[in-house]
């Protein structure tokens, strides 16, 4: 994949390679796939070039948007670029897949503007992940899937709980250990202030998890069922 960055744009780093790659994998022959926090359009266009019949890319950033049509085009891929906030330009649009790399980092900027809008997830990391796991299930298709990333600084089991409650079956996929990044790394005393971050802990893990609405006809694990007497 060709991938261009124009100034002002975030630049994909390790978790955003790594969902462009699971994404793709998950992508099933003329999907509907959208990708609100596009940035640079990455998982978009890995999910196009992948075989999705249709995919959508969001960003309330401007430049975002420019940047992940520019990259669209680069790579020969069907992308629809929009501008918004989070999933609202695609009110009452269902998917077969919801792929997100949202602002997750932790900090004290409440109201981030600029480029500090890519990884800036208030005080715990989690005010963007939180929407997205209310808002997302509206959104999805029968048997549709909602493939998120963030930091396990954030919390794994507040993610699972959110998709539950909003009626998808959540499931960790994968966690991958590794330093903590550029930005956190400056946080640390905060975050260990904070109780987010163990005392002299310098690693994160980066998980990927999913959550999926049951497929029509498709009954819990575990639900009674009924037999003719």
């Amino acid at each position: 994949m060709h991938l261009l960055t124009v100034p002002g744009v975030f630049r994909p780093r390790s978790d955003g390679h790594l969902l462009a790659r699971l994404a793709a994998q998950r992508t099933t022959p003329g999907a509907r796939v959208v990708e609100p926090f596009t940035g640079s359009g990455i998982v978009a266009v890995a999910t196009a070039l992948a075989g999705a019949g249709s995919v959508t890319a969001i960003d309330i950033s401007r430049r975002a948007v420019a940047c992940a049509h520019l990259n669209a085009r680069l790579n020969g891929a069907r992308v629809q670029a929009l501008r918004g906030d989070m999933l609202a330009p695609v009110a009452g649009r269902v998917f077969d897949l919801i792929v997100a790399n949202p602002p997750y980092l932790p900090g004290t900027l409440d109201k981030p503007r600029g480029a500090a809008r890519a990884w800036e997830g208030g005080a715990d990391g989690r005010s963007l992940i939180d929407r997205l796991c209310r808002e997302a299930p509206a959104h999805l298709a029968p048997g549709g899937e909602l493939l998120i990333v963030h930091s396990s600084l954030c919390g794994v089991d507040a993610t699972l709980a959110r998709l539950e409650a909003g009626g998808l079956d959540g499931e960790l996929l994968a966690s991958l250990r590794g330093p903590l990044g550029p930005l956190l790394a400056d946080r640390a005393p905060e975050l260990e202030a904070g109780g987010l971050l163990d005392p002299g802990r310098r690693d994160e893990d980066l998980v990927f998890i999913s959550g999926r609405r049951a497929a029509l006809g498709a009954r819990k694990q575990g639900s009674p069922v009924a037999v003719a007497g």
